[in-house]
């Protein structure tokens, strides 16, 4: 059943977008600027890990003992765990046949280096991409763990500040950050369409309006899960940025940045080409635009202010702040 074309699908997604939409313009700001600074990085990691999945798995439990454990809904779970998981083995290929990757001893030297410096044992395949400026992890236990680098990349960047970014990538594989985000983003999937699945039953089941009103609960809170996964990404990147500066220090890092912020400024063609990319989650920049006039130098661009919508509806934080916090770091 391609679920895409149904009314009931579409009402609920458009909702879903719409509530996530004033969530994030009016009391996500609010809830974040009261904890901002509170806790350290990793206990911030940690805590809102521990919200997701146990709002998660109260709000799936208290579905299927509602509802009993029924084979629609088992095959439902079934369904999407085997999807994300074909998704997770066969998106190596796919990258590689979609930006054609090709294996390079330069890079490989520079990126085994880094991984040497960083004190991490794995073994990484270093890929030329040919895409605008960008990097991006990727890999699983099948095709190996690849570190990717956009052929403009290597000429935007100078080898200090190419190192910092690899370093970047190479806390992505280090912190597990590919099947942290598979588990962590299947769970407002399944919960939505758990959800969805009720609101179908109610149309024929005698408790059809009960199955309705939690079907549509379960719905609304998948989003606020959505929200609270795309926090946890934004928290990735920071761990990821912290690998980075351990490589290089905090200017390069900072100076990379930048580079790849200006350059999609000057050229909105080349913005539009990798924001459209399916695989846009995996890159290093950052798809949120700060709100000021062109950029002049760094110091100026931790002092921009951010578009809050933008902020919390993106996997990567704004470049002022991710600025900022490597500013905070002691180094």
């Amino acid at each position: 059943m391609f679920v895409i074309f149904d009314p009931i699908y579409i009402a609920l997604s458009v909702f879903g977008y719409l509530f996530m939409l004033v969530l994030a313009s009016s009391v996500a700001p609010k809830v974040a600027g009261r904890f901002s600074g509170r806790f350290s990085l990793y206990t911030s990691m940690a805590l809102l890990a521990v919200l997701i999945l146990s709002v998660s798995a109260s709000v799936i439990y208290a579905i299927l003992i509602y509802v009993g454990v029924s084979l629609s809904m088992t095959a439902l779970v079934s369904f999407l765990v085997a999807v994300n998981l074909l998704v997770y083995l066969i998106s190596p290929y796919m990258i590689n046949l979609s930006y054609r990757a090709k294996w390079d001893e330069n890079l490989q030297m520079i990126v085994d280096n880094v991984a040497m410096r960083l004190g991490v044992r794995d073994k990484f395949k270093a890929v030329i991409v040919k895409a605008p400026p960008n990097a991006f992890a990727y890999g699983n236990f099948l095709t190996g763990k690849y570190v990717a680098v956009s052929d403009s990349m290597l000429r935007l960047l100078s080898r200090e500040e190419l190192e910092s970014v690899i370093g970047h990538e190479i806390g992505h594989h280090k912190h597990k950050d590919g099947a942290v985000m598979l588990l962590l983003g299947l769970l407002p999937s399944l919960v939505f369409y758990l959800g969805y699945a009720l609101i179908h039953s109610s149309f024929r089941d005698d408790r059809n309006r009960n199955l309705a009103l939690v079907g549509f609960a379960a719905v609304v809170v998948s989003f606020i899960i959505q929200i609270l996964v795309l926090a946890f990404s934004r928290l990735r990147e920071y761990y990821a940025d912290f690998e980075g500066v351990r490589v290089g220090g905090k200017l390069p890092m900072e100076s990379a940045l930048v580079k790849i912020h200006e350059f999609y400024k000057r050229i909105p063609r080349a913005y539009e080409e990798i924001s459209q990319s399916s695989f846009r989650t995996l890159f290093i920049y950052a798809f949120t635009k700060a709100l000021a006039n062109p950029y002049v130098d760094i110091e100026r661009i931790k002092r921009e202010k951010v578009d809050p919508i933008e902020e919390f509806l993106s996997t990567h934080p704004p470049l002022p702040k991710r600025l900022r916090f490597i500013d905070s770091l002691p180094f």
